[in-house]
């Protein structure tokens, strides 16, 4: 694999505490940032946020009433809340992929989470990320922005696949990240009440990149943002327009909170992390919100991966969990931010229906970047989402389940593969049989299948979503069954 070619880095000094308590002098390879001109400079910046593992109604603002998530929420009211945007994937690793690239992570053979590699190679998806895929990172840090990535990543690098790209060749100039994926990282003490010292889990990790610090669980997500803010000054010292991603490990299991916000049961503990997390990332949000050249030229974009893990987020209204085609486990709650980009404030907007790989080329022409040569997203460019009143995307959106989830969560047979077209949901199996078709208009829980009032919709739709499926790479979906 193809390393940065050294006599074109620099090298920034990360000092990193080692498993025996030696202090580690790490060289992180980067881009050397040139100092911007007062044009470039107010370029807007833009930070993702994307949560792990959470449910669309786990923000307070989105209708919890077991947690408060304050520091989000007032993001809200100073922006806008979507009720119907998409991610790409029920699962990790290809939801990055999508929100990354701008196009369907099956075109890059990521339709699961990635995990060891024989496991992988049964599943009939990627080791890792080709680095030749369409970055929105990298289209920014060609058009001169600061880039960097803070937090989980899950596109490579993990257990024994320790020969995956860093993610420095995704373009990105600085990352840190967590167990699953290769670069400096912090990995995680665990610490529960009557614990005498913390645990450790993921201790293999050490070897996935030069540098890590050990550190508690509970405050992981901090860790991300203490290093995400240093970056931003560093940016905004040399008048150099930024893009960050924050990617917390909160909310997955196992769930970790703080010892003195210990609480009971699997729900408790995930409410627990849930609030913390919101904790944590107000120092993020305050560090923009009250910097007045910050705050009128930043757009921070929240959501999650996917839908929640059962017993522990919710999706409120919506049928599923994590694993599934159904809307709990690809709806995910959108909230942007921006005072001098967001034209709506405290608004809540019920009609854009957009997904994840329309942010890429949605980001690229609000930035005023170049698309990339010689690439066709998946995803439009839909910049009066955020900047104006809001708007839909034209084509329909298009989903395949994980190869290794036909069944999860106590569900046998779950639909192969799904689509969402106005007002119209369909699922069915990859074959195009056992089509069931809601309207989501009147029936946003998919409470009743009307396929067999709509024969013409249902046909089409299974037609469309078939054919889509049938241009993707194959995985091993049809074949693959667990192991006993």
């Amino acid at each position: 694999m193809t390393r940065p070619h050294l006599a074109l880095q620099q090298f920034k000094a990360t000092t990193l505490r080692s498993s025996n308590n030696l202090l580690i002098l790490v060289l992180v390879a980067f881009s050397p940032p040139l100092v911007a001109s007062a044009a470039e400079q107010q370029r807007p910046n833009v930070v993702l946020v994307f949560i792990d593992d959470m449910g669309w109604e786990d923000f307070s603002c989105f209708g919890n009433e077991e947690a408060q998530t304050p520091r989000i929420d007032q993001m809200a009211r100073e922006g806008v809340r979507f009720e119907q945007f998409y991610v790409n994937s029920p699962i990790c690793s290809p939801s990055r992929t999508a929100i990354s690239t701008g196009q369907y992570p099956q075109r890059w053979r990521i339709g699961s989470f990635l995990n060891n590699r024989d496991h992988n190679n049964e599943r009939g998806i990627a080791q890792w990320l080709d680095p030749a895929a369409p970055m929105l990172a990298r289209s920014l840090q060609q058009a001169g922005y600061a880039t960097g990535h803070f937090g989980k990543w899950h596109m490579g690098g993990q257990r024994n696949v320790d020969d995956a790209p860093y993610i420095t060749e995704y373009g990105f100039d600085e990352s840190l990240t967590n167990f699953e994926g290769m670069g400096p990282k912090l990995l995680p003490l665990t610490l529960k009440p009557g614990d005498d010292e913390p645990g450790r889990i993921w201790a293999d990790a050490e070897r996935l990149g030069e540098g890590y610090r050990w550190m508690l669980r509970s405050k992981i997500t901090g860790g991300f943002v203490d290093a995400a803010i240093p970056f931003i000054d560093e940016a905004q010292k040399n008048n150099q327009p930024f893009y960050v991603n924050l990617w917390p490990d909160d909310v997955h299991s196992p769930f970790w909170p703080p010892v003195d916000e210990w609480a009971d049961g699997k729900r408790g503990l995930y409410l627990s992390v849930l609030e913390e997390m919101d904790r944590q990332l107000g120092k993020l949000f305050d560090r923009i919100r009250n910097d007045k050249d910050l705050r009128n030229n930043t757009l921070v974009l929240i959501c999650s991966d996917n839908g929640p893990e059962q017993g522990a987020g919710s999706a409120g209204p919506f049928r599923g969990h994590k694993t599934h085609l159904y809307e709990g486990g690809i709806r995910s709650s959108l909230i942007a931010w921006g005072p001098g980009i967001v034209t709506r404030t405290n608004a809540v907007d019920t009609t854009s229906v957009f997904s994840a790989i329309d942010l890429v080329p949605t980001l690229l022409d609000i930035t005023a970047t170049k698309h990339p040569q010689d690439t066709t997203f998946d995803g439009e460019s839909l910049a009066s989402v955020f900047t104006g009143d809001g708007q839909s995307r034209t084509a329909p959106i298009f989903f395949r389940r994980p190869p290794d989830r036909d069944s999860y969560y106590g569900v046998d047979d779950l639909p192969d593969l799904a689509m969402r077209q106005g007002k119209w949901k369909l699922l069915c199996e990859y074959n195009g049989s056992s089509p069931e078709l809601y309207d989501l208009d009147s029936d946003r829980g998919e409470t009743t299948d009307v396929a067999a009032q709509h024969p013409n919709v249902a046909q089409g739709m299974t037609s469309a979503v078939v054919d889509w499926h049938q241009s993707m790479p194959q995985d091993n979906g049809a074949t693959y069954r667990l192991k006993p």
